[in-house]
C-alpha cells in the first residue's frame, strides 16, 4: 500500500514538472527557452485597399493607452511659409490657405502609419503616428481642425502639420491614433465632416497682431502662380537643370517623363514623392525631382515612347482618380 502510494505521488510529481518545464527550441543554432508571454501584436483586422499600402500600415508594436491619449489643442502659431505657396500635384493646382479661416467639408478619411513614421512633414516636424495629427491638401499649416465620424459621431481635434491626401475623393489624412479613436483602422478609411478650428474668438486681424503676417506679397504670389501654371502646362523642361532624389542624374536623360508635382519647395517635393511610393508601389521606374528656375518638378521616367508614357498615366488615373502630365525633353 505504501509503495503504491509512493508510486502515486512520484507520478504527480512527474506531471507537475512537464506542465511547468520551459522547452528548448533552436534559435540562430542556438537552443533557448520559449517565453511564455508572446509579443503584443496590433489586434485590428485590416484589410488592403484602405487607408494604407503594401509596407505601411501599423506598428509592429502598439503602444498602451492609445484612448488616453488628448486631442491637440488649438493655439495660435506661425505659419509655416513654403507651405503657403501653390503648388501642382497629377495636373491639379492647389493654393494653400495663407491664413486660419473657416472651412467646413465632408468626404472619406484615409490614415497613415509606419512607412512615414519619423519622416519630415510638411512644416519641418517629424511624423508621429501616436500623435494626434493629420495631413490636408490647403489648409494651413500648422493649424487645428475637428473631425467628426459619419457614423459613428465620435469627434476628434487633430493639429495639422502635413500635405495629403492627393487620392480622388480624400479630403484628410489622419495619423493612426486619430484614425483609432475614429473607429477608421479595421476598413482604412471612412466618412468623416473635417472643420476648421480658429482658437479662442479671434479674428484674422487680432491673429495678424499676434504672429508676423505670413502672406507673400501680391507680386510674389502672382509669380509664383506663373510659374506653376506654366510648369503644369510645359512639354519642355530646361535640359541642364541638377536632378536630385532618389534615381538622380547630374545630366537628365532624354526620353519622355510623367510629372506628378511641382512645388516651390524641395522638401514639399520630396514629401510627394514619399506618400506616392506608398500610393504607387507597383512602379518600376525612378522619381526624380528636377529642380529648375525656382520649380522642384517630381518626375517618373524615363520611357522611351509616348505611348509607353501614356500606359503608365492611365494605370495612376485610375489608381488615384488624377492624371500626371506629360514632359518630353
Amino acid at each position: 500500500m505504501n509503495r503504491r502510494l509512493i508510486v502515486c505521488a512520484l507520478a504527480a510529481l512527474l506531471l507537475a514538472a512537464c506542465g511547468t518545464a520551459t522547452k528548448d527550441v533552436a534559435v540562430d543554432g542556438k537552443k533557448g527557452p520559449i517565453s511564455k508571454t508572446p509579443a503584443r501584436k496590433p489586434t485590428a483586422v485590416l484589410k488592403r485597399g484602405g487607408g494604407f499600402y503594401k509596407d505601411d500600415g501599423p506598428a509592429d508594436d502598439i503602444p498602451d493607452g492609445l484612448d488616453d491619449i488628448p486631442d491637440a489643442r488649438p493655439k495660435w502659431e506661425p505659419l509655416h511659409k513654403p507651405a503657403t505657396r501653390p503648388y501642382v500635384v497629377l495636373g491639379k493646382e492647389y493654393v494653400p490657405n495663407t491664413a486660419v479661416k473657416s472651412y467646413r467639408t465632408r468626404g472619406i478619411a484615409s490614415w497613415y502609419g509606419k512607412k512615414f513614421h519619423g519622416q519630415k512633414t510638411s512644416i519641418g516636424e517629424p511624423y508621429d503616428m501616436f500623435a494626434m495629427t493629420a495631413a490636408h491638401p490647403t489648409l494651413a499649416l500648422p493649424s487645428y481642425v475637428r473631425v467628426t465620424s459619419v457614423q459613428s459621431g465620435t469627434a476628434v481635434v487633430v493639429r495639422v502639420t502635413d500635405r495629403g491626401p492627393f487620392h480622388a475623393g480624400r479630403v484628410i489624412d489622419l495619423s493612426y491614433t486619430a484614425a483609432y479613436k475614429l473607429g477608421l483602422i479595421n476598413g482604412g478609411s471612412g466618412e468623416v465632416e473635417v472643420e476648421a478650428i480658429i482658437p479662442g474668438e479671434a479674428t484674422a486681424t487680432t491673429y495678424a497682431q499676434v504672429t508676423p503676417p505670413l502672406r507673400p506679397a501680391p507680386a510674389e504670389v502672382d509669380e509664383i502662380e506663373k510659374l506653376v501654371r506654366r510648369m503644369a502646362l510645359e512639354e519642355r523642361p530646361v535640359q541642364t537643370a541638377a536632378m536630385v532624389g532618389m534615381g538622380s542624374d547630374s545630366v537628365p536623360p532624354k526620353g519622355v517623363y510623367l510629372q506628378l508635382g511641382a512645388f516651390a519647395s524641395a522638401d514639399n517635393a520630396d514629401n510627394l514623392r514619399n506618400h506616392l511610393t506608398r500610393d504607387l508601389d507597383w512602379l518600376t521606374e525612378p522619381m526624380r525631382i528636377h529642380a529648375a528656375g525656382g520649380i522642384h518638378r517630381l518626375q517618373l521616367g524615363p520611357y522611351a515612347s509616348r505611348a509607353d508614357a501614356d500606359r503608365v498615366a492611365e494605370k495612376i488615373s485610375l489608381t488615384l482618380g488624377s492624371r500626371p502630365t506629360i514632359v518630353i525633353r
